[in-house]
């Protein structure tokens, strides 16, 4: 059953509203996941550096939209397991193409390519923004974030009757947003990317930006118990894990916060989890305190992953699409993601851990499965455990309108994922 939120639940959101508007593209949330954690006390390390030999300390490494965050306690040994609480950094979005600056009769458009799988009618009629990074001529990355710059422009209703009946955009030609007025080659976009970032245009050589909802993520509804916001797959989860490691005083594991960068797509890259950095980060954790292939493995084995990520509430104008029996509702707390043909990583051991988990946070668990002819989707967490051989399991929150420009989440449930995140890091 649902309540109103809590003052400590509130201020969760408002705090998540900060974070989400700090992270318009995945290098812009891994620059705020560490400079978060900086404050609170973790030591940047640089993968080409020589690292710390000794137990005990606080540490984070940033890789390109990724980021890795991880507490030592002073006891640690060569088999001393790891609990690793993973999400992703990325979002569906629109992604600018080479020569990005395009344009007619008199409009100035952005061309763009699909990234991920946004629901393409959720970004029509929006302030939209440009978020990422620039390589200049040196090598040197710089964030870059406009304000509200660009508009997918909804066509009237006079000139398409049948609108309210179907809705079918071309993905090359009608997903093209405006953003000014004029002569397509009288101006330039990566100039307003540029400026944003204080450098010089003539600089760049080299961009990966996206766009981003300019709105800023609200509380609203009866006794407030909604929070909307853009990017919630998967920044309410990255989050949480923010919030739970940055007071972790673990004892017997090694606590660590693995935000990977483009499991929208796939996850194969050198950031994503289907790459080397959680195994790189991990085997330089190990030689630093002193163990051998035989107690790196020992210590995998003894070791736990939570794979949160978003899953589906049930819907009320669509009942059907879920299954008859199993209902998660918005509000009514974190979800465990089952699976049976393994596209989440749950089994008995993993359920039987995280309700545990979830009963010392004083927290209500909500099971997920999908409708036999629904097929779901994957998560980061079969990647890992294939990957590393730990075990792991798939849990989140409910929300609507997943892969929405704007996302909705229960207030509640942010608040109760953070407070299970906690007792996994030992918090």
């Amino acid at each position: 059953m649902t309540s109103a939120p809590t003052a400590a639940a509130l201020a969760h959101a408002q705090d998540l509203a900060d974070f989400v508007a700090a992270s318009p593209s995945s290098f812009h949330a891994a620059a705020e996941v560490a400079r978060r954690l900086t404050d609170a006390g973790f030591r940047p390390l640089a993968e080409d550096e020589d690292w710390p030999e000794q137990p005990g300390g606080k540490y984070l490494v940033v890789r390109d939209g990724a980021v890795l965050a991880w507490v030592v306690p002073p006891g640690a040994g060569a088999s001393t397991p790891v609990r690793v609480f993973g999400a992703h950094s990325d979002s569906p979005a629109f992604k600018l193409k080479p020569k990005p600056t395009t344009g007619r009769l008199g409009w100035l458009q952005a061309g763009v390519e699909i990234y991920g799988g946004p629901i393409l009618a959720s970004w029509l009629d929006r302030e939209l923004r440009l978020a990422g990074r620039l390589v200049l001529d040196d090598g040197t990355a710089v964030l870059a974030a406009t304000g509200p710059l660009l508009r997918l422009p909804q066509l009237a209703i006079h000139l398409s009757r049948d609108v309210n009946d179907h809705l079918t955009l071309d993905k090359q030609t009608q997903t093209q947003p405006v953003w000014g007025l004029g002569a397509a080659d009288a101006a330039d976009l990566l100039g307003e990317l540029a400026a944003s970032a204080g450098v010089d245009a003539a600089r760049i050589r080299g961009y990966d930006i996206v766009t981003a909802d300019a709105a800023r993520g609200a509380v609203f509804g009866k006794d407030d118990v909604f929070f909307a916001a853009g990017r919630l797959d998967d920044l309410a989860s990255v989050h949480a894990g923010v919030v739970a490691i940055a007071d972790a005083e673990p004892a017997d594991h090694i606590a660590l916060l693995a935000v990977f960068d483009h499991e929208e797509v796939g996850s194969e890259t050198r950031s994503g989890a289907a790459g080397p950095l959680l195994a790189d980060v991990l085997e330089r954790i190990r030689l630093s305190l002193g163990a051998d292939r035989v107690q790196q493995l020992r210590a995998l084995a003894a070791s736990w992953c939570v794979s949160s990520d978003v899953g589906h509430s049930v819907h009320p104008n669509f009942p059907e699409k879920h299954d008859p029996v199993v209902k998660p509702v918005l509000g009514t707390g974190p979800i465990l993601k089952i699976n049976a043909n393994q596209r989440y990583a749950t089994d008995a051991p993993g359920a039987a851990a995280w309700h545990g988990w979830c009963e010392s946070a004083g927290v209500t668990s909500q099971e997920f499965v999908s409708n036999n002819a629904v097929p779901c989707g994957s998560t980061i967490g079969p990647i890992t455990a294939t990957r590393l051989g730990i075990r792991t399991v798939d849990v989140g929150i409910p929300i609507l309108s997943m892969h929405s420009a704007r996302e909705l989440a229960g207030v509640t449930d942010l608040h109760d994922l953070t407070r299970v995140a906690s007792v996994f890091f030992g918090g």
